[in-house]
């Protein structure tokens, strides 16, 4: 009998990834990992091989604080509807769509761009696309909270994840194969084409129920109003910002107290090796004399799946250890494995290390990037769902992107110091100064983990339990 009951809780437990909502959110995953490579290390494959310099290109990958900075406009696509759109297709699925069609058109545009003729087109073509990215990321978690129940929502975050996974194959691998084989033109014109998957099942998707946040501090809105005298039209406009932008982020600060500071900067500080290594890793490559092809099928291809490897090894244990022991874990491994690109680095193009280097580094960051979703979804209040995820997941990228801009410019300077690249040289006689840089940059990026690790054990041993916020007043 008990094993009955089982089989039936796990079957039950499996359907949920049949129903047609989680096969939208399949698609929807595609549609939101499609663009992202596409302006990062996609990107800088082709800067690369068209001559623009490192430090260009890690400057260019300034373009992706776009989702860094979303949560800054979050607010405004939680409440704003769109003419005639809204009125078709909802809130939700109407921002989808038009982010959506701006992404493709920006990618039409890098189609059509040539890097080695001039930078800045192929700048402003991926600001627009990173921003309509973002954009339609917000769009897709907001739809995703809204269109299922609690305890369904593992199950929509598991498939947008594989579909997200499998867009970066196409966007990663696809793109590098179309471009080796006819052109990086060609590459990205076929990406534009695939963004018509994520439109599609934005038309198809169901029309759900769209929350409304509650009036948190409604209180503090008349005040307002009745000390500045404030009415008619300028009394409804600061009634909508305050619900809208000061809500979300008070409840949260009211929850945790100054706590939220601490929190912040540990989601923040989290990924900051990942993200500064990852900006040169596709140059790295190069440099070594890998062929795009090589690149494509072991970092591209075989590497997203180490990556889908780790994300489902990092629920399981997740569920298993709980959230903040599984988030250390997933520190220490993403901060280790960098050590492994100086290991690839003395190896040089051998096919060989590089598999060994990705799946090391794909399965940690994998593993790792499961725990932090996990945690940041763990301090999100229902209630603000959209805006304070959008805040988290800015908040986790922010300063990797902004140091990571800077890669390039620091692989640069060690390859330019003698006293860096000279005992690099003698240890290993085949690396040039180019390369040999690369070996203290790595280090450097290891060693950028540590203060991530510290934060980690300090909200494991000192942090109280979060605050319960009192129910607003009812309205006299």
């Amino acid at each position: 009998m008990t094993i009955m009951t089982r089989a039936r809780g796990w079957g039950s437990s499996l359907a949920v990834y049949l129903e047609y909502r989680t096969v939208i959110m399949l698609l929807l995953g595609f549609a939101s990992g499609l663009p992202f490579l596409l302006v990062f290390s996609t990107l800088s494959a082709w800067l690369r091989e068209a001559g623009i310099s490192r430090t260009d290109i890690g400057l260019m990958s300034y373009v992706g604080l776009a989702y860094t900075i979303k949560f800054l406009w979050a607010p405004v696509i939680d409440h704003l509807r769109l003419p005639f759109l809204d009125r078709l297709l909802g809130k939700r699925r109407a921002w989808m769509v038009l982010a959506q069609l701006v992404a493709a058109a920006a990618l039409l545009g890098l189609a059509l761009s040539e890097p080695s003729v001039s930078l800045t087109p192929v700048v402003l073509f991926a600001l627009v696309l990173a921003f309509s990215s973002a954009t339609q990321d917000i769009s897709i978690d907001a739809w995703r909270i809204e269109a299922a129940s609690d305890e369904k929502q593992g199950a929509m975050a598991a498939v947008y994840q594989l579909g997200y996974r499998i867009a970066l194959i196409a966007s990663g691998a696809g793109a590098l194969y179309i471009a080796e084989g006819v052109s990086w033109s060609a590459a990205y014109f076929t990406m534009a084409l695939l963004m018509g998957v994520g439109i599609a099942a934005a038309l198809l998707a169901p029309r759900v129920p769209e929350s409304i946040a509650p009036a948190i501090g409604e209180e503090t809105v008349r005040h307002f109003v009745h000390r500045f005298h404030v009415d008619g039209r300028a009394a409804r406009i600061v009634a909508w910002f305050y619900r809208a932008v000061v809500a979300p982020f008070l409840d949260f600060f009211r929850r945790f107290g100054w706590w939220s500071l601490l929190l912040l900067a540990l989601i923040g500080l989290y990924r900051v090796p990942d993200f500064v290594m990852g900006v040169m890793a596709n140059p790295l490559y190069i440099d070594l004399g890998f062929e795009l092809s090589t690149i494509a099928t072991i970092v591209k291809l075989y590497g997203i799946w180490m990556t889908i490897a780790g994300a489902l090894i990092g629920g399981i244990v997740t569920a298993r250890l709980g959230v903040l022991p599984s988030l250390l874990l997933g520190a220490i491994a993403a901060t280790g494995t960098n050590l492994i690109f100086v290991w690839l680095v003395f190896r040089g193009a051998d096919p060989a290390a590089l598999a060994v280097t990705i799946s090391i580094e794909n399965f940690s960051g994998g593993f790792a990037g499961t725990c932090l979703i996990a945690y940041m979804s763990s301090l999100v209040n229902h209630d603000f769902a959209a805006t304070q995820y959008a805040l988290f997941s800015s908040a986790f990228a922010l300063p990797g992107k902004l140091i990571g801009g800077q890669s390039g410019v620091m692989v640069d300077a060690f390859s330019a110091s003698p006293s860096f690249v000279r005992p690099i040289m003698e240890m290993a006689p085949h690396l040039t100064a180019q390369t040999a840089g690369y070996v203290p940059f790595f280090i450097s990026t290891a060693l950028m983990g540590v203060p991530a690790l510290m934060l980690i054990l300090v909200v494991i041993f000192f942090q109280p339990k979060p605050q319960p916020v009192p129910a607003p007043a009812p309205a006299a």
